[in-house]
């Protein structure tokens, strides 16, 4: 296969083309964002503009941001950069009941010493099952969606309810990549109606993202989306090491592998049945950034994706698949996002709208680009 003369991205990355010195346009557009967010001097000037921002928009009140915590790395380091410097936050958790132990006692340790109130969501463990099994009846690769969506439900139901304007996202290119455009697609509104056609229960407890409570929040509320990790060289595992020795904070083995049902997801479902390996994303981001070399990469990715067989066991008995059963799931035709109702139409024809939502910094980039396109 064709693939990318710096990174790893091959030929068939969804939407992927190469130039004349055969660099992959995602590397190009890696090349864009470093120069829309510097980091060291410059980074550190544009950052200590946001933080005086959310301080004065946070007078008066208890706490000036939001961060969701997961107990990993990046979320673990976020909080401690927004105490470092001077921020007042609050951290807000997601518990859709599949944490690992690990990533419990990482939240723990990190919040205590730094001193950082805690707001915690959790789903009810039927209901959240039953949606998992529902993602897997419909046979689609965006089966964590529904922690992704929830989480951002959280932030915004967090912010909302201490009347604070900004939420930091714990997302650093450098670090975690772009991830190809085609493999993945999620909305409220794809939720909804995969659960309405598999599930068999009524969703009560889960924070579904719905438009327009959404469209509220970042219109009325004005609450802002930031990823202050940009602005920061971020060196992965120079950072794991001054979580550890600084806090006790320990590794839980890969990306986003702290949530065992995440981890059964990533490294389970998407490549055995989707052939989608997270670890391109990853491995290309961290080349870009000149934390691990090329053929370190390519072989590393020869190996499959970590994963315990107790993990995949757990799953299948939580939501009570006999093996016969998970095998049919396996065996079920691919299908994605275009087979059931998305809101991806309606961001489409609101792309004027989300343009100005993005230069507000109402609206990741991300999503501009991702959603209304």
């Amino acid at each position: 296969m064709k693939t990318c003369k710096r990174c790893i991205y091959h030929e068939n990355i969804p939407n992927i083309s190469f130039d004349s010195e055969g660099i992959c346009n995602y590397c190009r557009t890696t090349e864009e964002l470093e120069k829309t967010y510097p980091t060291d001097v410059e980074g550190e000037k544009i950052f200590l503009n946001l933080v005086e921002k959310i301080k004065k928009s946070g007078q008066n009140k208890k706490y000036d941001c939001v961060i969701g915590v997961s107990g990993g790395c990046d979320s673990s380091y976020l909080v401690y950069i927004a105490k470092k410097y001077g921020l007042r936050p609050l951290a807000a958790h997601l518990d859709n009941t599949w944490n690992s132990t690990i990533s419990v006692e990482n939240i723990k340790k990190v919040l205590k010493k730094l001193d950082v109130d805690l707001y915690t969501y959790v789903i009810d463990n039927e209901e959240f099952n039953d949606m998992a099994r529902a993602f897997l009846e419909a046979s689609v690769p965006e089966i964590d969606a529904l922690s992704d969506i929830a989480l951002v439900t959280v932030l915004y139901k967090a912010a909302e309810e201490h009347g604070i304007e900004y939420i930091f996202d714990g997302h650093s290119f450098r670090t975690e990549g772009i991830t190809p455009a085609g493999w993945f697609y999620f909305d409220g509104k794809y939720i909804q109606s995969i659960y309405e056609k598999y599930g068999k229960m009524k969703m009560k407890t889960y924070p579904n993202l719905w438009l327009r409570r959404w469209l509220k929040w970042i219109i009325i509320n004005r609450i802002k989306r930031v990823r202050p990790l940009y602005y920061f060289t971020y060196p992965k595992e120079e950072i794991k090491l001054f979580l550890n020795k600084e806090f006790g904070w320990k590794w839980y083995g890969g990306h986003h592998m702290e949530n065992k049902y995440t981890l059964f997801c990533d490294n389970y479902i998407m490549p055995t049945k989707f052939g989608i390996d997270l670890r391109y994303v990853e491995f290309s981001a961290l080349i870009r950034s000149g934390q691990m070399t090329r053929e370190e990469a390519l072989e590393l990715i020869k190996e499959s994706p970590p994963v315990e067989p107790e993990i995949i066991e757990e799953v299948k008995k939580r939501l009570g698949y006999t093996e016969e059963e998970f095998d049919r799931i396996l065996k079920l035709p691919k299908k994605s996002a275009k087979d059931y109702e998305t809101y991806h139409k309606t961001f489409k024809r609101m792309r004027p709208f989300f343009w100005v939502m993005y230069k507000l910094n109402l609206v990741p980039h991300s999503f501009y680009i991702k959603y209304t396109k």
